[in-house]
């Protein structure tokens, strides 16, 4: 199913503070970038087999807009960039999942987001006209996040035990665990031995386990296998042991029928981003295919994933 493209205005600018009263130039080296659209393509689904392996890429920014660029593979990577949008300023953001109501009468984006100490949750729905822009919203679901410098979120829905996680990584080198249940969530506690760990997203959700991919400052990519089972501690391995100290933050998504991943990996610093494709994660024995850098300005506090509620990640 192809991926929404998205467009948002600022709902409650109260809530969460002022947006940006413009947006950032378009992206360089596009003579014009493409309109936002809202347009609902049909029901949801799980994700179609036919489809082409594509990385679509939310750039939020501290001055309160929002971006889709999509990532084509190629030598370089062919990219489609759309307009900013107004969002809310943010300085950590999750993935954003498309999802819909039991009838499929109305469609939407939700995903969990920081700002300041505060973790929020948005939902963002798509109007039947899709000339009119979609609406977020935003929900207060927890304070105490100073500490917390990346987020990642797993969804897990397609088979049972079902399970959605929200992982933290905090200052103080352990990560968090918290079970989404409902509109609230659990604590299950510290996960210690993260020291040096800079940037992690979910490449696998499975009935029994979640994999993060995550980057060190000094430029190592590592999986962490995280089993579902309480107590269980993870299992650490080593990818690349240099390579990728530049990136701030990863957006994975799955490609092809063994596992494979599509991953964005952002350097904050020259608002730049390369892609690279994964073979099904096996530690150093994982083959990494550079593409290059993706054509755009991915000036973000962090770059999320825009995929669907529907489609699983069997990236380890």
């Amino acid at each position: 199913m192809k991926l929404q493209r998205l467009a948002l205005v600022l709902a409650g600018a109260g809530l969460l503070g002022a947006a940006a009263a413009s947006a950032p130039a378009a992206a360089t080296g596009q003579a014009d970038p493409k309109p936002y659209l809202s347009k609902q393509s049909g029901p949801l689904s799980a994700k179609a087999a036919a489809a082409g392996c594509l990385s679509a890429v939310g750039v939020p920014t501290a001055a309160g807009t929002m971006q889709e660029i999509d990532a084509t593979p190629a030598t370089p990577p062919r990219s489609d960039v759309y307009e900013t949008f107004p969002f809310v300023g943010t300085r950590a953001d999750a993935t954003w999942y498309f999802a819909a109501n039991a009838s499929q009468t109305q469609f939407y984006y939700y995903g969990l987001l920081l700002q300041g100490a505060n973790l929020y949750r948005h939902t963002t729905y798509l109007p039947a006209d899709s000339a009119n822009p979609p609406v977020p919203t935003f929900k207060k679901v927890g304070t105490g996040w100073t500490n917390f410098k990346s987020i990642a979120t797993s969804n897990y829905s397609v088979g049972t035990p079902r399970h959605a996680y929200l992982y933290g990584l905090n200052t103080n080198n352990s990560l968090y665990r918290y079970a989404i249940v409902g509109a609230g969530f659990q604590a299950l506690g510290p996960i210690p031995g993260f020291r040096g760990f800079k940037a992690m997203t979910v490449i696998s959700e499975s009935a029994t386990y979640d994999t993060l991919l995550m980057t060190t400052t000094a430029g190592a990519l590592w999986t962490a296998h995280i089993p579902i089972a309480a107590g269980a501690k993870p299992v650490m391995k080593l990818i690349r042991s240099s390579g990728f100290a530049a990136y701030d933050s990863l957006v994975a998504q799955g490609c092809g029928t063994r596992g494979g991943t599509l991953l964005v990996a952002a350097d904050h610093d020259t608002q730049t981003a390369d892609q690279f494709a994964l073979s099904h994660a096996n530690g150093t024995a994982t083959a990494v295919t550079p593409y290059g850098k993706i054509p755009g300005v991915f000036n973000g506090v962090t770059h999320v994933s825009l995929t669907t509620h529907y489609d699983q990640l069997v990236g380890e």
